[in-house]
């Protein structure tokens, strides 16, 4: 902030980020850099957009909305897209033509940032290579998101969010028991992958403030996605079998749910002072000398024992009375397990601001899910709906100092959509 200044700027206001991906893991990246400041301008293809837009119901028709395509989809475009696409500008290019080509030329010269998620050996042959981009801009960061990364047998796989679970492990882990493996209910490889191309773009953009040098960025999901193993990796790196558990952990007990008399209670004793705690204030002192019980590594040893004894106890009660007891009488880890609306609306969510509104052009007010962080010295938070599909091709292209002329003959050349 310039001196006399009260009004808080974003940590990366003034970063131009060209965002060239389709589906989560290139859109939830740029997503978490707009809502810092960037400002993304989304390349998409003319009158089919990113795959997201039209990934599935419920959908919005946008159809009759002036000056924007309508995605692939007759049914209109689904909310999904919106939730990791916030804030950013939509132009529609056709990259096999040298004039649409040319014009995204013109944006990177000007840019700091590419993301692309091609699968590798793609972007080169389009021309929008990393090689390609430095010849353009020699400091920009370039960022490449693949399943598999660019190099290593399995390279030119294509991979979703599903396969990369399976084949990082985290579906061997998870599920009940005595149950076959379980894809987690989120687009968790996705999203981790976004969170790392994220990390390591605002990382090379501080690198080239302190030497002036461009950089790429190249990671795969699978690469992605194993860090998050931890504690399961841990125990295979010395010849232990890590094993679906339901809702219990390898190494803590108890730290799983349990069922209540309306519903479920995750209990989290991270130590030793917690479960004695926790047995004071459910009226069971007896756990605590009991051999089986006596610390974690015997209550480990002993979790199926253990939720024998917790089983009927936290049955007795609702979810709602065993918080107040717990969590807010006797400031214990416990807390319920809330379904999607019941997580998105409560009141500490509420009190956060984390769920927000803003207008969107086509489906009127729409809820928004901003992003965690939050600094003393710079603002953060999103300012613009999802765009629509083109909406922001001709004011994009007019600012790069094309006239009316030149944007009809980039229509005539079928560069840009003609509407």
């Amino acid at each position: 902030m310039a001196d006399g200044d009260t009004t808080p700027e974003k940590i990366l206001d003034g970063i131009t980020m060209v965002d060239l991906t389709t589906f989560v893991t290139g859109g939830f990246a740029t997503t978490m850099l707009a809502n810092q400041g960037a400002d993304v301008i989304k390349v998409e293809r003319p009158d089919v957009g990113d795959d997201s837009r039209y990934s599935g119901p419920p959908f919005i028709d946008t159809s009759e909305y002036e000056g924007a395509g309508q995605s692939a989809a007759e049914e209109g475009e689904s909310p999904y897209f919106w939730t990791v696409n916030y804030d950013k500008k939509s132009i529609e290019l056709n990259l096999k033509s040298p004039e649409g080509l040319a014009v995204l030329y013109d944006i990177i010269e000007e840019a700091d940032v590419v993301i692309e998620n091609f699968r590798p050996g793609t972007a080169e042959r389009l021309g929008i290579g990393y090689d390609d981009v430095r010849n353009v801009n020699d400091t920009i960061i370039y960022c490449s998101i693949s399943a598999f990364g660019d190099s290593g047998p399995w390279s030119q796989r294509p991979g979703y969010d599903l396969l990369i679970q399976g084949m990082s492990g985290m579906m061997s882990v998870t599920g009940p028991e005595d149950g076959d493996p379980v894809k987690v209910g989120l687009p968790q490889t996705d999203l981790i992958t976004a969170m790392w191309a994220a990390f390591g773009i605002v990382g090379a953009l501080y690198r080239r403030e302190l030497t002036g040098k461009g950089d790429r960025v190249e990671l795969g999901m699978l690469d992605a996605s194993l860090p998050w193993l931890t504690k399961q990796a841990g125990k295979a790196f010395v010849g232990e079998e890590p094993e679906r558990m339901g809702t219990k952990d390898p190494v803590l007990a108890p730290y799983q749910s349990y069922p209540t008399a309306d519903g479920y209670l995750n209990v989290a004793c991270g130590n030793q002072k917690l479960w004695e705690e926790l047995c004071d204030a459910i009226d069971r002192p007896e756990l605590i000398t009991d051999p089986r019980f006596k610390t974690n590594s015997a209550r480990v040893e002993h979790m199926d024992e253990l939720e024998e004894e917790l089983v009927p106890t936290f049955s007795e009660r609702t979810t709602d009375e065993w918080v107040e007891i717990l969590a807010e009488g006797e400031g214990l880890p416990v807390g319920p397990v809330y379904d999607v609306e019941e997580a998105l609306e409560n009141k500490q969510v509420q009190s956060r601001e984390m769920i927000t509104e803003m207008e969107h052009p086509a489906a009127g007010k729409i809820s928004v899910i901003e992003h965690p962080l939050n600094f003393t010295n710079a603002d953060t938070g999103f300012e613009d709906a999802p765009p629509l599909l083109g909406e922001d091709t001709e004011a994009v292209v007019h600012d790069l100092g094309y006239t009316d002329e030149q944007i009809n003959e980039l229509r005539e050349a079928d560069a840009i959509p003609d509407r």
